[in-house]
């Protein structure tokens, strides 16, 4: 049996998706929010997740990027937000397929099966290479030149984030509650120190960074 997780906050649409699903032979977990979705994404991992923008406490944007590193499956985008902006955003992050509310439940049912059947990307742990270092994203390994790198369990968490995602922007909100919790939000300092000692050890000139680049007021991008 197929197991969907349903984020969404309002419990009508809730009830009436779960109701839908389980009809159809899926097997329905829901969420009133993004930290109650990404606890109950890492516990038990759904076959695909349904995901609304608008949610009380993160953005969807936030939880589908703070999804991504480990979770391979469909995400299906279900939000009244119908701006072009919003769904480049959202695909950007790494949806699968965006249905604007009001929606048919028929034509929501039809894409959900295609996502299932296009199924989970292949799960990989790359070795990615640039022209001064090299991640291998399995072994935890880092070389320069061919020499081993060592980075702290604080580095590699916000390094890896980023090389699985090459060109994609990950916001600071993001990074920080994926490296250090829900409590660090607001403590953007401790990015930027971290960066900068992440720019000492792979950069060749770390005072103007060619890889590891700082979007002003937003966030970080891996750009290869």
């Amino acid at each position: 049996m197929t197991r969907v997780l349903v984020i969404d906050d309002d419990p009508h649409l809730l009830r009436a998706l779960r109701i839908t699903l389980r009809a159809a032979g899926h097997d329905v977990d829901t969420a009133p929010d993004g930290r109650t979705a990404l606890q109950r994404a890492a516990a038990v991992p759904p076959d695909v997740i349904v995901l609304d923008l608008g949610l009380p406490d993160l953005d969807g944007t936030e939880v589908l990027a703070a999804l991504r590193p480990s979770y391979a499956g469909p995400v299906l985008v279900l939000s009244a937000r119908a701006d072009s902006q919003d769904k480049v955003r959202a695909l950007d992050a790494g949806a699968d397929d965006y249905v604007t509310k009001p929606f048919d439940m028929s034509e929501f049912l039809a894409r959900l099966r295609a996502a299932l059947r296009r199924g989970p990307g292949e799960p990989t742990d790359p070795v990615v290479t640039t022209d001064h270092f090299t991640v291998d994203l399995a072994n935890r390994r880092v070389t320069v030149g061919g020499a081993p790198v060592r980075l702290t369990p604080t580095e590699w968490a916000l390094l890896e984030p980023l090389i699985r995602h090459p060109g994609r922007l990950i916001g600071q909100r993001q990074l920080l509650q994926t490296v250090w919790g829900p409590a660090y939000e607001k403590e953007t300092h401790y990015l930027r120190v971290y960066l900068a000692q992440l720019r000492r050890k792979l950069e060749p000139d770390p005072a103007h960074p060619r890889y590891l680049r700082t979007e002003s007021g937003m966030g970080y991008r891996f750009t290869p």
